[in-house]
């Protein structure tokens, strides 16, 4: 059963869509169960200054995505690429919680969804790929 955070995070789809002027995008696929995401940034001064996504996917990627979009917004490429790591290790048993900044994640990355640990991540690789590139 879905617990119902992640069904109510999921739901504010507030930065869905498309972005026009973007600075940077990366488009990937989770080899795994299909899900696909396309992430649109606006980088300045090596800080997102706005976030986008398109996505068809499961409601688990929908969470992820939908937080990863609110909390990475004027937030510096460092702090966000030392949050890719956090999120990574989120799922092993030693991990004890995210940094302040990205606390909200505590409650979708977790041991208890290790089984969805690639539907997760996959808004936080594109993002990386994203960053690592310019645009499309």
């Amino acid at each position: 059963m879905i617990d119902k955070k992640i069904i109510k995070i999921a739901s504010n789809t507030e930065n869905h869509g498309m972005l026009n002027n973007h600075t940077h995008s990366s488009k990937l696929k989770n080899a795994i169960c299909g899900d696909e995401m396309k992430i649109y940034l606006i980088v300045k001064n090596d800080e997102i200054r706005d976030f986008r996504y398109e996505c068809e996917s499961c409601i688990y990627c929908q969470a992820s995505v939908s937080l990863l979009s609110r909390y990475t917004k004027n937030k510096s490429i460092e702090k966000v690429k030392s949050f890719a790591k956090q999120a990574k290790d989120s799922f092993e048993k030693n991990f004890k919680s995210f940094d302040k900044d990205w606390e909200e994640f505590d409650k979708i990355m977790t041991k208890n969804n290790i089984s969805r640990k690639e539907c997760l991540l996959l808004p936080v690789n594109v993002t990386l790929d994203a960053l690592n590139k310019k645009s499309l």
